[in-house]
């Protein structure tokens, strides 16, 4: 076995690649800027204004059903894209069926 194959085997690759990353880890923690143990370092920086922190509360209630739609999106393009033709052509247009009355469910509210 030479050097290549000996490199290629995945316990020693996964050894080189973990000793690469905590490398680079503990290489960018020691240049990280260091602050007081105070709360000032976790504060917004506004250009040098002090500038009150507030709590905000995003809401997602217009994400969930947007990301919905894509996923069965993406799902019915990829059940389609792998349908084989010919005597299936049926299925398909069921499925289609189904997700557009899905859909339509979805983005009627």
């Amino acid at each position: 076995m030479d050097g290549a194959e000996y490199i290629a085997m995945p316990p020693v690759a996964f050894m080189i690649f973990f000793t690469l990353g905590s490398l680079i880890y503990f290489s960018g923690s020691r240049l990280a800027a260091k602050g007081k143990k105070s709360g000032e370092k976790k504060t917004q920086y506004a250009c040098g204004e002090d500038v009150p922190a507030q709590r905000v509360q995003p809401d997602y209630s217009a994400f969930f059903p947007f990301a919905l739609f894509f996923s069965i999106i993406h799902v019915t393009a990829l059940i389609m894209a792998t349908l084989p033709s010919g005597k299936n052509a049926l299925i398909g247009v069921l499925y289609l069926a189904g997700v557009a009355i899905s859909l339509f469910t979805l983005m009627s509210r």
